[in-house]
């Protein structure tokens, strides 16, 4: 289940953390209704020098701009579980001339590595999601499988 730090393509070959440090790979997949998302997410553990790295692709998700900012919080190895818990702000938004207030969504997610099983926890508090997907929990099931 666990590959070098080299060997993961959605990485930036020019990291800071290109010496030999373990890195988590999954093909997922997100059903919902008649849409179907099949993505790769990469995970590093923390290590003395760098905090833990979770990537959806080759997006990086710890991001900083203008409208906010999204960060990863904690990973925890625990048993077969890897626990998560990434947090997201966003300044208030114009769009198509409506004000959408700010807004924070929390997600915790948990990764079984025997079944595959990920599930996620997001918490949305205002902004443009709780306009339109609605404030409070929600809670959904995806299907990972490690790569070799």
């Amino acid at each position: 289940m666990k590959q070098s730090l080299s060997s993961l393509s959605i990485l930036p070959a020019c990291s800071s953390m290109a010496y030999a440090q373990d890195v988590f790979v999954f093909d997922c997949t997100r059903v919902e209704k008649d849409y179907t998302e099949s993505y790769v997410l990469g995970i590093i553990p923390a290590s003395q020098r760098q905090k833990a790295k979770i990537y959806l692709d080759d997006r990086d998700l710890d991001r900083k701009d203008d409208g906010g900012y999204q960060e990863v919080k904690s990973v925890t190895f625990s048993g077969p579980n890897i626990l998560m818990t990434v947090e997201a702000r966003f300044e208030p938004e114009l769009i198509d001339g409506i004000t959408y207030p700010p807004g924070k969504v929390l997600t915790q997610l948990t990764l079984n590595q025997n079944t595959g099983k990920l599930k996620k926890v997001e918490t949305i508090q205002g902004g443009l999601l709780g306009v339109h997907m609605g404030n409070g929990t929600k809670t959904t099931e995806e299907s990972c499988v490690a790569q070799p």
